[in-house]
């Protein structure tokens, strides 16, 4: 049986369930939309786990879970010995230190022998101390961080952010950035070394991360235009070329298909037009296993 931690709420939940959707593995009985803190998936060995997002590093190192999905900010915080198989490409935020909007201070070195209110008390300190910044108070705190300098409990604050829109409605200014951060799929290692369907479920994500940058594309190419598209549509290994049977005995046409890059696809539409390219199509690819 493998278990997979994901967020129960939050910013990373619904891209979560959408990412193992997409993989294959949809939440059997609607777990999620309930109270229950664990739901079955289509496949009877593999169940999902409900958990905060802060708790899933140590449910992965300590094997309650053999998976998870979380930030790599919290993998850091808790200091957990996971294996770190997937960046996921979604839920990039940073960890920064910001102070108020009419503090004085501007640099993160004007803040030794001051407080620094936080939930990640573990990185902060690691920052002062790579910078080699002395005599910092690190506050903890387990909520309303962006509130603390207001009120006197901290000189600065270090706070996880994605759009900045926090930072503003609370009259913050970031100073520094502690850590970047993307989410991650973890593993327990030993679970990684012993459970042979891990990288079943690896496969299936990463399948659909991969197909996200790509695009299928299909056409009709006159014959004399066939060696200069293969320049243009390299695809995986060369691009697809069947020969249509053309109503017109004089015209020779070749269906194309080809697997290309989605960030090139204008270019490319572009230059196969040039080449006499007609009935262009364009699709997306759920999942590309290679």
């Amino acid at each position: 049986m493998i278990r997979i931690a994901i967020p129960n709420k939050g910013r990373l939940h619904e891209p979560t369930l959408a990412l193992f959707k997409d993989a294959g593995l949809p939440i059997f009985g609607g777990g999620h939309e309930s109270r229950q803190l664990i739901s079955k998936t289509t496949d009877p060995e593999i169940t999902f786990i409900f958990a905060r997002a802060a708790d899933i590093p140590l449910y992965v190192a300590e094997g309650t879970a053999d998976l998870g999905i979380t930030g790599l900010d919290l993998v850091e915080e808790r200091k957990a010995s996971v294996d770190l198989l997937l960046d996921l490409k979604y839920g990039h935020s940073r960890l920064v230190l910001a102070v108020p909007e009419t503090s004085e201070i501007r640099t993160a070195k004007e803040l030794a022998g001051k407080r620094v209110a936080t939930e990640f008390p573990e990185i902060t300190k690691r920052f002062f101390e790579y910078n080699k910044i002395d005599d910092i108070e690190v506050i903890q705190v387990s909520g309303a961080c962006e509130m603390t300098p207001h009120i006197g409990v901290a000189e600065a604050i270090v706070d996880i952010t994605s759009s900045g829109t926090t930072m503003m409605i609370n009259k913050l200014r970031a100073i520094d950035v502690v850590f970047d951060s993307q989410v991650f799929l973890i593993a327990n290692k030993k679970s990684l070394a012993t459970q042979e369907k891990i990288r079943d479920v690896e496969t299936a994500v990463r399948s659909v991360l991969l197909a996200k940058t790509k695009r299928y594309i299909m056409m009709n190419l006159p014959a004399e235009a066939l060696h200069d598209v293969q320049k243009i549509l390299p695809g995986m290994n060369g691009p697809t070329v069947m020969e249509v049977q053309s109503p017109n005995a004089n015209e020779k046409v070749y269906a194309v298909h080809a697997v290309v890059d989605s960030d090139s696809i204008f270019v490319v539409i572009r230059k196969l037009k040039l080449l006499g390219a007609r009935d262009i199509l364009v699709l997306p690819v759920e999942r590309l296993i290679p």
